[in-house]
């Protein structure tokens, strides 16, 4: 579930690393009550797992999942059937009309900047055939409240600063009445929104340092020289687990997803 065209990701690592992000879209999907013959577009569809489900469930429709990261696409390519196509395509870039029933996506959309979200709504319901839904979930306010204060705590650091002078910060996770506004400014209707607490408790430290490596730390590890990258990437995982690790064993932080469902 990424879109931007300036990260690259491992589709095949991300797909070991994902378990959360796939409990999240397979709701999502639940949520539908697909009729079987639904035109659908996934955007940012990563390893194409979930784009696969979709298609699964709709054997007499066509589903297309675009992603701006080649790893992922790679990855996702492997999964093509009849009625399954994946394309490398930035979510920015889109142009369709009147052509789908359903415009899905999982833990992608905040990762789009935010002065792109407006053109993306606007995208989206020039894409959907009249009555046809989008269907999101991504990031929302309170999200890895731990990850963020370590990472802005480190990259302030003397010894890092100077590689993130002109850092823009990666994700857009917005308040439900901000996005709220977006979505009416756009023209749908029938718009339902609601933030879900999803709090995780990663079983171990290795699927708690799987995360951080893909995706949560690809877009600062590329600011930093080569030859830090390896004590950077460390001196994450070692306040990250002073902040998060439990008396178990599992590690903890705060996930918080923004649901919608809105009409055209």
């Amino acid at each position: 579930m990424f879109i931007l065209s300036h990260f690259e990701f491992d589709g095949e690592k991300y797909k070991q690393a994902s378990k959360h992000q796939k409990e999240w879209g397979n709701k999502s999907i639940s949520e539908l009550n697909l009729r079987g013959d639904e035109k659908i577009l996934d955007l940012g569809c990563g390893d194409g797992v979930l784009t696969e489900q979709l298609a699964t469930l709709t054997p007499k429709g066509t589903v297309i999942g675009i992603d701006a990261s080649v790893g992922m696409i790679e990855t996702a390519k492997k999964l093509e059937k009849p009625g399954l196509t994946f394309a490398c395509l930035d979510i920015n870039e889109i142009n369709f009309e009147n052509q789908f029933d359903i415009i899905f996506s999982n833990a992608a959309l905040h990762w789009i900047k935010e002065k792109d979200h407006q053109n993306l709504l606007k995208n989206s319901r020039k894409a959907l055939k009249t009555g046809g839904i989008i269907k999101w979930n991504f990031a929302g306010d309170g999200n890895c409240l731990n990850f963020f204060s370590t990472i802005r705590a480190i990259m302030a650091e003397k010894q890092y600063k100077e590689y993130f002078d002109n850092f823009q910060w990666p994700w857009f996770i917005p308040t439900v009445e901000e996005y709220k506004v977006l979505i009416e400014n756009a023209g749908f209707g029938k718009i339902n929104i609601e933030i879900e607490n999803a709090d995780r408790y990663f079983p171990t430290e290795e699927e708690m340092i799987k995360w951080l490596d893909q995706p949560s730390l690809v877009p600062f590890i590329i600011h930093v020289p080569d030859e830090k990258k390896k004590e950077f990437r460390q001196r994450v995982i070692d306040t990250m687990m002073e902040k998060a690790k439990q008396p178990d064993g599992s590690c903890f932080e705060t996930f918080r997803r923004i649901n919608i469902k809105a009409e055209k």
